[in-house]
């Protein structure tokens, strides 16, 4: 690799829609979003924030979504409500951060298929049905996985009728095929990683991969420590991650979801839950020779940097940094 093309990779990252498929603040009412500002000076245009968890019951996810919306609004100089693809192009020229909403789970629909719209309208546009755990709606990947209920089947045609991105994160294998399988519209996996290059149940098979590219979805690469190697978030392994996805499916399936964790020294989980089964330190979770690493904002530049090294064109590089979750979104979120 030349030094002149090596020089192109800061224009690229100016030129393209940064898009982040997952971060998470605290769940937690008037939360202070402040610190999103880093997303905002690394570069990044969007980014999806967790506004609940199959552990969040309904009335607290509602508190969440109303702080954010409210602090969103005060800080309108910088940051947007995304509720659509043209919002986020909008924050892109105006050098704001776009901001929607995400669900890790489907327990807080208490299963009423009307509250998929109210959240849609309330800035969700991305949703998983299982959080590591089963539910009356799909199972987890750390749980007994035994597919889709007849509840879960029809929330998924609903997902698609609302216009909501369909998320395979966190969801059982067969769970996530099931999903796929019914689903009319892309589905993605907004952060997980390969198997074939780390063995975590929470990575995602090569069946898996095919079959989200098959609908037109995106593979966002997770930047959690253990789900890339021994905690290890070198931009090189991020960058290996991504060359086995384009080697297997192309890169026009791949993008980014770091799942950066925000003030981590923040204990959000409800009194009356167990850390451990949510996330067993069997697999790796909280400690892993320390502190559990996550890929940080910043570190965005230098992912466009390697991949400009490793000999990505120049459109598969702005579709990995944000134009792949662009198109799924525009074929799937209705305003």
């Amino acid at each position: 690799m030349d030094v002149a093309a090596i020089e192109k990779a800061p224009e690229i990252y100016r030129k393209s829609i940064v898009w982040d498929g997952h971060s998470c603040m605290p769940i937690m009412a008037n939360q202070d979003l402040s610190a999103v500002e880093r997303h905002r000076r690394a570069g990044a245009s969007f980014v999806s924030l967790n506004v609940g968890m199959d552990f969040n019951p309904l009335a607290q996810c509602i508190r969440v979504i109303a702080g954010f919306r409210d602090w969103i609004a005060k800080n309108s100089d910088r940051y947007l409500l995304a509720g659509t693809v043209e919002d986020v192009k909008r924050a892109k020229r105006e050098g704001k951060l776009a901001i929607a909403f995400d669900l890790e789970g489907s327990a807080m629909l208490e299963d009423d298929l009307a509250m998929l719209g109210l959240f849609r309208d309330l800035g969700v546009r991305q949703i998983h049905l299982a959080y590591n755990l089963n539910n009356s709606i799909a199972s987890g990947c750390h749980d007994q996985d035994r597919g889709l209920t007849a509840l879960g089947r029809a929330v998924v045609r609903e997902i698609n009728r609302v216009g909501m991105l369909m998320d395979c994160s966190h969801t059982g294998r067969k769970t996530s095929l099931e999903i796929m399988e019914i689903s009319s519209k892309p589905v993605i996996f907004s952060h997980s990683n390969p198997l074939a290059l780390r063995e975590h149940v929470r990575n995602i098979t090569d069946e898996q991969i095919d079959r989200c590219a098959e609908t037109g979805g995106v593979i966002g690469i997770c930047g959690i420590g253990p789900f890339l190697g021994n905690n290890d978030i070198r931009t090189e392994t991020v960058i290996r991650h991504i060359d086995y996805v384009a080697q297997r499916v192309g890169a026009q399936h791949i993008g980014l979801g770091l799942d950066y964790v925000f003030h981590p020294e923040i204990d959000d989980l409800p009194a009356d839950q167990d850390a451990d089964k949510w996330w067993p330190r069997a697999l790796g979770y909280g400690s892993t020779n320390g502190a559990m690493q996550i890929v940080p904002p910043e570190q965005l530049p230098a992912i466009a940097e390697g991949l400009v090294k490793r000999g990505y064109a120049e459109a598969d590089i702005a579709g990995i940094l944000g134009g792949n979750f662009i198109r799924a979104a525009e074929r799937t979120w209705i305003a």
